[in-house]
């Protein structure tokens, strides 16, 4: 029989085991070894049973095995260890106490997943896993950073294949009590979905120093459909989307004033959480600011960050759906639903019928970046319309190019070398202790590698036979299982969504190149592929249903496979236990992939293409680059030219590299490769590098800007209203009506100089800037690698035209140019190209 209500019943320890549950409930047991050591301690087998997860382990242990730990005095002084470690860990001054002067006090993080832990099952893939590994680094940095996100009952799906290879979802029921999570008693927000309230209640993780926070909304207080709209991450048709975002954003802001909790910096990674900006725009509003006014202020705190490098990836809604859900807000701010629509209207889009996250996104805050310096380029180019006389090199959007949380991320043996040969807060060093790791003997370095590799070949040989089994097959008819991997061979590893530009498939496209690679029995090779493909993506099923289908052949079975149900546990695994990552994507469609960074920090080498990170750290040493041909129009021969490319690679150099054995028993020379790739990458792709990037380049800058137009109330944030409208009404009549300049020809560093006649119509001249903009021209005539020389004011013409000089030097023989701009200034502008008015000569 069904029951009618269930509950968790979570175990009560004895006293001198208490410390156990503080440490169960902190999720920094996810990076720190010496917790999980503890918690294995607990019961070895229980602990490999509940996958790693403290509160289960504490749930499942038996009263005897309680009572014997109480009596065993090793493990109570161990358990004080580490919990004395985690009080001292959450007190400690870190990083961001060092910097005094900072105007930094709070930063709420929004995103739609964070994976933090499989434990916590509440991501898909990288998006979730970066803001997971953002909050553990603020954590360690000390930063005053909170994560605010959705707690999804049935989180993402599990992965089954059926007997055709057809990827097939199964969606868990999670019970958050069973979980590392604490119910926030008397904080439930409540938020109007088109007529009707919706009431969540919101959950806390403590993620070492930092808090996340999940709105949950399946309660009693909501009827079955409003239940639902926390029921599974990106999940339902495009309504349902809308609610859950809405949920996220909205309900978001009224979760951190239902905490007390008062912010100052709001980051939304990704589009998803929009939705806040007009939280904090109505908030405002009801404090007697306008809609202009108000969306000043909230562009001042507000840092947003955009992963998607191509348009398919936005969230768009149609304007039915805002208008049913938004037409009581835009009601209560006393402007138009076309007024409130702006803020999501591409340039461009005629019939204004959709409303694009992305550029609500752009709009709502003053500071935005892309997550590696090449997504930078694509975002600039790809969002040039809204800024639409401004250079696409001076598009206001920055990058920050990712990083991933070390620690979590390397295996036990690895962290213990860094530990020794690089500094014992090896996460947080730089390039002169990294450079250590070439005094590690290359046995060393081959012993962390060749553990790895053991616990990947266990875990291949247990998936095949538990997924066969899953499959209907008997367990004697995958006996060939014991079989398959070998920790000799050189190991390749493929792991991430299976969306169709990233080309899992790309290798199957030229088999009999790809079977004499498999045949091989003087150099082995052994490929292992995982990941999901969205359940609405038919394209990528097929993908992975052709991986698979190919892995059952008897021939070459042992050495190619797919494991299902990817998730962090496979995840680590393989990164630990590869030898080299794969990366397929068209350039430049990748917005970052940190997958191939934590394969690095276990040394392992990328073999990938010029595309995310691997475009700025490529070095011709840790690693290889695979061709890439965007140029290239026709797919197809895209495709074909780079799979070339790629077995060339494999055939040349990598795997001849793998197994020169000249040396001994060891690959000396991959070795060789292993501790440049840790020595030169490790400096920047720790996750530490981006927090404290983060920091310097947006949250401080982003502070001192909302408190300065937050102040006097709002003073600044009026007048800029104010002097922006100013601005646009005016500048219709402002051109650049003459340049003149002497007709000498210059010599290297001689001196040209140029003046400029400018109307500035009704605006003074404290409104703009007039620059010289020079440089070496090329071909077009085009100015490369422009530089900018402010002109100065030489007297006014007239009521309404005024002379301008300015001078600048060549400094290289050539053809050189000059052109003469104007552009809109003020100290509250975030960048000279905000308002996307420029004038040209």
């Amino acid at each position: 029989m069904k029951a009618l209500r269930s509950f968790t019943v979570r175990p009560t320890l004895p006293a001198e085991l208490a410390p156990l549950a503080a440490l169960a409930m902190n999720l920094r047991w996810s990076w720190d070894v010496q917790t999980r050591e503890l918690f294995r301690w607990v019961d070895p087998d229980q602990w490999d049973a509940v996958v790693h997860d403290p509160v289960r382990l504490l749930g499942s242990v038996s009263k005897d095995r309680l009572d014997e730990l109480v009596q065993d005095k090793g493990f109570l002084r161990f358990l004080e260890t580490v919990s004395s470690d985690l009080e001292r860990y959450l007190a400690r001054d870190a990083w961001f106490q060092g910097r005094a002067d900072s105007p930094l006090r709070s930063v709420a993080y929004f995103s739609p997943e964070f994976g933090i832990s499989e434990a916590v099952p509440q991501y898909s893939g990288g998006l979730g896993v970066l803001a997971g590994d953002h909050l553990k680094a603020a954590s360690d940095l000390g930063l005053p950073l909170i994560g605010i996100g959705l707690m999804y009952r049935n989180g993402y799906f599990r992965q089954a294949l059926n007997v055709e290879g057809w990827q097939e979802q199964r969606y868990p029921n999670l019970d958050p009590y069973g979980m590392a999570l604490t119910l926030q008693e008397g904080a439930r927000v409540r938020v109007d979905l088109g007529g009707r309230t919706l009431t969540a209640q919101v959950w806390k993780a403590e993620v070492g120093r930092t808090d996340l926070y999940l709105l949950d909304s399946d309660i009693d207080d909501n009827d079955d459909d409003l239940r639902s709209v926390t029921d599974r991450l990106y999940g339902g048709d495009s309504e349902h989307r809308l609610r859950q975002e809405m949920l996220l954003g909205i309900g978001g802001v009224r979760a951190l004033r239902a905490l007390g909790l008062d912010t100052q910096v709001f980051h939304t990674n990704e589009g998803h959480a929009g939705f806040l900006g007009l939280e904090r725009i109505r908030e405002l509003m009801a404090g007697g600011l306008s809609f202009e006014q108000a969306i000043e202020a909230v562009r001042g705190g507000s840092v947003f960050t955009t992963h998607t490098p191509v348009p398919a990836g936005i969230d768009r809604f149609p304007r039915e759906l805002i208008e049913k859900y938004f037409a009581g807000f835009a009601a209560d701010a006393g402007i138009t639903m076309d007024q409130l629509l702006g803020l999501g209207h591409e340039p461009g889009d005629t019939d204004q019928t959709r409303f694009n996250m992305a550029v609500m996104g752009f709009r709502l805050a003053a500071r935005a970046n892309g997550v590696a310096q090449l997504h930078g380029e694509v975002s600039r180019e790809m969002f040039q319309p809204l800024w639409p006389q401004v250079p696409v090199e001076e598009v206001p959007i920055g990058a920050i190019t990712n990083g991933v949380h070390a620690r979590t991320w390397v295996s036990s043996e690895m962290d213990d070398l860094l530990t020794r040969h690089v500094h014992p807060h090896w996460g947080e060093a730089g390039a002169h202790e990294w450079a250590r790791i070439h005094d590690a003997t290359d046995n060393d370095i081959w012993r962390v590698k060749e553990q790895g590799k053991d616990r990947l070949v266990a875990l291949v040989r247990d998936k095949i036979r538990s997924s066969a089994v899953a499959r209907g097959q008997a367990p004697s008819d995958v006996a060939w299982a014991d079989e398959v991997f070998d920790p000799r061979a050189l190991t390749i590893g493929f792991a991430r969504r299976f969306a169709t530009y990233k080309r899992a498939t790309l290798l199957l496209s030229q088999r009999e190149r790809l079977e004499a690679i498999l045949g091989s029995t003087e150099r082995p090779v052994q490929f292992v592929f995982a990941g999901k493909a969205h359940p609405a993506d038919d394209q990528g099923k097929e993908m992975i249903r052709q991986i698979v289908a190919y892995s059952s052949d008897p021939a070459i079975r042992h050495r190619f496979v797919f494991l299902d149900d990817y998730d962090i546990a496979i995840a680590r695994t393989m990164y630990h236990g590869c030898d080299v990552w794969l990366n397929t994507p068209r350039r430049p469609q990748e917005a970052c992939g940190t997958s191939g960074m934590k394969a690095a920090l276990n040394g392992q080498l990328n073999l990938s293409i010029l595309d995310g990170w691997w475009d700025e750290c490529y070095d011709g040493e840790n690693g290889w680059a695979i061709s890439s041909a965007e140029n290239v129009a026709d797919t197809a021969r895209r495709d074909e030219i780079e799979a070339n490319s790629l077995f060339d690679l494999l055939e040349r150099e990598v795997i001849p590299l793998y197994f020169d054995r000249s040396g001994g028993r060891l690959p000396r020379r991959w070795v060789r490769r292993m501790k440049t790739t840790l020595s030169g990458l490790g400096p920047f792709l720790s996750a530490s590098r981006m927090v404290k990037d983060y920091t310097t380049a947006l949250y401080e800058p982003a502070a001192a800007h909302a408190d300065d137009l937050g102040g006097e109330d709002h003073r600044r944030a009026k007048e800029i209203t104010t002097w922006k409208a100013r601005i646009v009404a005016g500048w219709p009549d402002v051109r650049v009506d003459s340049v003149e300049s002497d007709g000498t020809v210059p010599g290297i560093g001689d001196e040209r100089v140029v003046e400029a006649v400018v109307s500035l119509g009704s605006l003074s001249g404290d409104d703009v800037e007039v620059q010289l903009v020079h440089g070496i021209v090329g071909q077009g005539d085009e100015i490369e690698h422009p530089r900018t020389t402010a002109m100065t004011e030489v007297e006014r013409v007239d009521d309404a035209h005024v002379r301008y000089r300015g001078g600048f030097a060549c400094d290289a023989a050539g053809r050189y140019g000059f052109t003469v701009r104007v552009l809109p200034v003020h100290p509250d502008l975030a960048a000279s190209a905000e308002m996307g008015r420029v004038a040209w000569a």
